[in-house]
């Protein structure tokens, strides 16, 4: 398992720094189903889990959303039929910080 799902969330100021290229670099192979997007000019991280059902994806989606209540860092979700899309991304600095990876690999746990 990831050393980052061991961490936890830090709280996060508006003058936090943005993940570097090098931190990116070194946290992505951790988590290796995620992916960079950009959107709006703001770096992301992606998933897309799959399931069997809609039940199963409701299920995965509580349990993140009790993970990110716990870690007070929240994704945006989009839950369909037998998926989930999961995006992480820091909203007071418009883009990565290390939490986000943390977030990432502790959505893969659950």
């Amino acid at each position: 398992m990831s050393e980052l799902v061991s961490q936890h969330c830090e709280a996060c100021r508006r003058d936090a720094p943005h993940a570097t290229e090098a931190e990116i670099a070194e946290y992505l192979p951790q988590i290796p189903e995620w992916e960079t997007i950009e959107a709006d000019g703001i770096k992301r991280l992606q998933r897309v889990y799959r399931f069997r059902n809609f039940e199963e994806a409701l299920a995965f989606t509580l349990r993140v959303g009790e993970l990110a209540e716990s870690e007070g860092h929240h994704p945006s979700l989009l839950t369909e039929w037998g998926r989930v899309r999961v995006i992480w991304y820091t909203t007071k600095i418009k883009g990565l910080h290390r939490n986000d990876f943390v977030m990432a690999a502790k959505t893969d746990k659950a």
